[in-house]
């Protein structure tokens, strides 16, 4: 299991949380994810034998810009 570290902006609150946790682990390869309000970040626990790391970051920067939050590799 490997882990990518994202710093987020746009979450305002817990639900904000929420909705960017279930989108993160609704990526193909990612295990789980833990992401706090503040700082705004997300450590993602990934399968690297399903997904590359580059790949991971370029699929989880689009899919949370798409709901409107940013994110840059940690």
């Amino acid at each position: 299991m490997d882990t990518i570290n994202l710093r987020i902006e746009g979450m305002t609150c817990m639900g904000c949380v929420a909705s960017v946790t279930r989108l993160l682990q609704a990526q193909p390869g990612v295990k789980d994810a833990n992401v706090t309000l503040t700082p705004g970040a997300a450590s993602v626990n990934y399968d690297a034998g399903k997904v590359s790391e580059a790949s991971l970051k370029a699929t989880l920067k689009v899919a949370l810009e798409d709901a409107g939050y940013g994110a840059t590799a940690a």
